[in-house]
């Protein structure tokens, strides 16, 4: 268990937190917090090696990884960046404290969530120079989303210390509106869908089995909490596949499809992730694929990125292990031709 994985870990972590959480965790729940003492990474020296401004990489991703779609994987104090569906590592961007959730928009902008800064990085398509920095307005930022038909961030938090936020920023700019929810002790992962509407995941209280959904609908200013039809013991990433909205449990690892109607979220699917896969956090879809970051470091496993295919679930058809160390998190940015052939 390593404090690197400070804040975030407890944003999937347990009893205190993703979130704070005790010394020792049970199998399969996230790393001891780096909140299991009173000094939190917003008032805590800068790791070594890192420099205070957050100076990005100098290095460049080659022309040719740069006109194809690329997968994005948060790996605490690195994003490795991988052509994709090859999976070939191309470039590993540098200085971050805690990169955690991630998330794309229209134009194949990156929006990285660092937890330990409490900042959102955005990075142009293949780019490794950043474009944009944005502040949380609460701390430990974890989950991240663009709606499609805004282009406005939305970006949720722990809070540890104040109360867990959604916060959104118009055009992906700016200072947010900020919304909270008085059921929930922490926000984890959240996903926008087709039609402006937001989901996002927590806990209602501390431990594990405190499982929350709320939506944001669009145009609205107060949450609706959502009951779900099914036990979910840690809150996992959230996404939306064209129909459903999907909800990950982190720690089985399983992913549910459920329907929304009215405050009523009902399960009408899941897939089982197997070859291995131990802590998933912010999964990704990709047209029929789901991309799975596996964090796995007990018992000299080592962590990788699962392929499987959509609703099948089973073994994986594919997996990454180069530059893969303790992943949190997965998003495929594509490149302008593809993203104007999918409109």
């Amino acid at each position: 268990m390593r404090k690197s994985n400070a804040r975030y870990a407890l944003a999937l972590g347990a009893a205190a937190a993703i979130g704070g959480c005790a010394a020792l965790q049970t199998p399969g729940l996230p790393h001891a917090s780096y909140y299991d003492t009173p000094t939190n990474a917003a008032s805590a020296a800068f790791p070594r090696g890192l420099s205070k401004d957050h100076s990005p990489n100098t290095s460049e991703i080659s022309p040719d990884a740069v006109s194809q779609a690329l997968l994005y994987v948060s790996d605490e104090r690195t994003v490795t960046v991988y052509s994709y569906p090859l999976g070939k590592l191309e470039e590993t961007l540098k200085h971050f404290y805690l990169a955690s959730g991630m998330c794309v928009d229209n134009k194949g902008d990156v929006f990285i969530v660092d937890t330990g800064y409490g900042k959102i990085f955005e990075y142009a398509h293949g780019g490794t120079k950043r474009v944009a920095t944005l502040t949380s307005p609460t701390r430990d930022p974890v989950g991240c989303s663009v709606d499609s038909t805004t282009g406005n961030l939305a970006v949720t938090s722990l809070g540890f210390g104040s109360s867990p936020t959604i916060a959104i920023f118009k055009n992906a700019r700016g200072k947010p509106t900020i919304y909270d929810d008085s059921a929930f002790y922490q926000f984890y992962f959240c996903s926008y869908d087709n039609s402006g509407n937001l989901f996002a995941d927590g806990l209602t209280s501390a431990g594990s089995g405190h499982f929350g959904l709320t939506e944001l609908p669009k145009g609205k200013t107060t949450p609706t909490n959502l009951s779900v039809s099914q036990y979910v013991s840690w809150p996992g990433g959230v996404e939306w596949d064209g129909k459903h909205v999907l909800v990950g449990d982190q720690n089985v690892p399983t992913i549910y499809q459920l329907v929304i109607k009215g405050r009523n979220a009902n399960v009408v699917g899941s897939i089982r992730m197997r070859s291995g896969a131990r802590t998933v956090k912010q999964f990704w879809m990709q047209d029929q694929t789901l991309i799975a970051p596996n964090e796995y470091l007990a018992n000299g496993l080592r962590s990788d990125v699962l392929f499987f295919k959509y609703l099948a679930g089973g073994r994986a058809f594919k997996k990454i292990r180069d530059g893969v160390a303790a992943p949190e998190g997965a998003v495929v940015s594509l490149a302008a031709s593809e993203e104007e052939s999918n409109r």
